[in-house]
């Protein structure tokens, strides 16, 4: 089987100005899944920030505030099955409201 090489950079990053897009809540790994965010429904608020940052470390299995090793593993999951990722975002925010 072929794994075709994603350069994370393109995709993850923005240039240095635009790091938030205007939101100061967006932070650690965050920034980087704005347009997952997006897909899910979900908007990033200092009153939510760190529930939903819970949640993506609860979906990828890695003890909270391990940010290196939940955003590794949010990588991972994004580049097999973006859908699924999205699916499984959206569902356990709406378990929690």
């Amino acid at each position: 089987m072929r794994i075709d090489c994603i350069n994370w950079s393109a995709r993850f990053t923005n240039p240095l100005a635009n790091l938030d897009h205007g939101n100061p809540e967006m932070t650690c790994y965050l920034r980087h899944l704005e347009q997952i965010l997006k897909k899910s429904g979900i908007e990033v608020t200092s009153a939510n920030r760190q529930e939903i940052d819970r949640i993506i470390h609860n979906i990828v299995g890695v003890n909270y505030k391990n940010c290196p090793a939940a955003w590794r593993q949010v990588k991972s999951r994004v580049l097999e099955d973006e859908a699924g990722f999205v699916s499984m975002l959206k569902e356990a925010l709406n378990k929690r409201k």
